[in-house]
């Protein structure tokens, strides 16, 4: 069985190509979900009549947001489609997080997964806190920082295996200091504190077993394609855990909640986990699609993703055959390593 289906589907276009019959929404359509109440739509986060074609008169306690950041911002001049200028980039930024609040309820928090490119000045990160400090409605509140058990590796800096998310809050937000302990234990001790002119440990002060998330989770186990809450093609997925974590600090069941940037649907599947409404949606027909089959596929079947297994039964000849083409290139690969030969070199040059 391969490990994946398909390869990333935000730059193959000949999978693309072949699963767009097969989605059931296009641009401007919405679906809504008879069970629960979500509602998922092929829109544009920068555009605002998209927005409140979706909300309505409705608004949202909670927004996670995760922005596509794996475009190489800073770069000027280039023929990739998926490379835009920090210029271009910015001024879309402004055109969504605008959006954000006018779909936010009086007190409400958004958080921002962001990424910092350290090949192009850590953009865009800097530029996008810089541009946070335009809305004096957001107080900034936390910088979290989450660890990626794999990078990519390198022989001359240091291993990058962060993913980073502001925390921003509108009014006055609930925070449910109770919801967001972690599974690390409190043998691994903390910090000093004076109570009472005595001084204790962590472990000390609190009747949990565990120890509080702070703004650096490393208890958190990144996607890859052997976890059940895999999806396929979904290369920037992020965690369950960490989208729970959020939800049940910022968030009361009941509540609607939104994410304008599907992907894979996790924020839609943490909602209907944890009785809340979300409200999401993605510019691309294909992510739109494969976050109702996701939540179609959990109510079906109680598995949260679907691994390394095919979304989309409908291609699935086409995908062995794409597969078996691609076997024997795999299989000479695999005798050079063994020859001591990189796997990585360009015999066609």
């Amino acid at each position: 069985m391969p490990v994946e289906p398909f390869g990333r589907l935000d730059n193959n276009p000949e999978i693309r190509q072949r699963l767009l019959p097969y989605c059931r929404l296009k641009s401007g359509d919405i679906w809504s979900d008879p069970v629960c109440g979500h509602k998922v739509g092929v829109l544009d986060a920068a555009k605002i009549d998209d927005v409140q074609k979706v909300f309505g008169e409705e608004k949202a306690t909670l927004a996670v947001q995760d922005p596509p950041y794996n475009v190489a911002v800073g770069a000027e001049n280039t023929d990739n489609l998926f490379k835009w200028n920090l210029q271009e980039y910015m001024a879309w930024s402004k055109r969504w997080i605008e959006n954000n609040l006018k779909i936010l309820s009086t007190d409400a928090s958004i958080y921002i997964w962001l990424g910092a490119d350290q090949r192009e000045h850590f953009q865009p990160l800097p530029d996008f806190m810089i541009m946070m400090r335009d809305y004096a409605e957001l107080a900034s509140r936390s910088f979290i920082t989450m660890r990626n058990q794999r990078g990519y590796g390198t022989q001359k800096n240091w291993m990058a295996v962060r993913q980073e998310c502001l925390y921003y809050t509108k009014g006055n937000p609930i925070f449910n200091v109770d919801a967001e302990y972690t599974d690390i234990p409190k043998i691994l001790r903390g910090y000093y504190k004076d109570v009472n002119g005595q001084k204790t440990e962590n472990f000390e002060r609190s009747k949990s077993e565990n120890i509080r998330a702070g703004n650096v989770w490393v208890d958190i186990q990144q996607v890859f394609y052997r976890l059940q809450e895999n999806v396929t093609g979904c290369y920037a997925q992020k965690p369950m855990k960490s989208i729970e974590r959020i939800v049940k600090a910022s968030s009361q069941e009941g509540d609607l909640i939104t994410d304008f940037f599907a992907h894979s649907g996790t924020t839609l599947l943490v909602g209907e986990l944890f009785k809340r409404r979300v409200y999401t949606f993605d510019i691309d027909p294909v992510f739109a699609e494969l976050t109702i089959r996701r939540l179609e596929h959990f109510r079906k079947t109680g598995k949260t993703g679907f691994q390394c297994v095919n979304p989309f039964p409908e291609i699935a000849d086409f995908v062995i055959e794409r597969k078996q083409e691609e076997l024997p290139k795999t299989l000479q690969n695999i005798q050079f390593k063994h020859q001591g030969i990189s796997k990585n070199h360009n015999f066609n040059r």
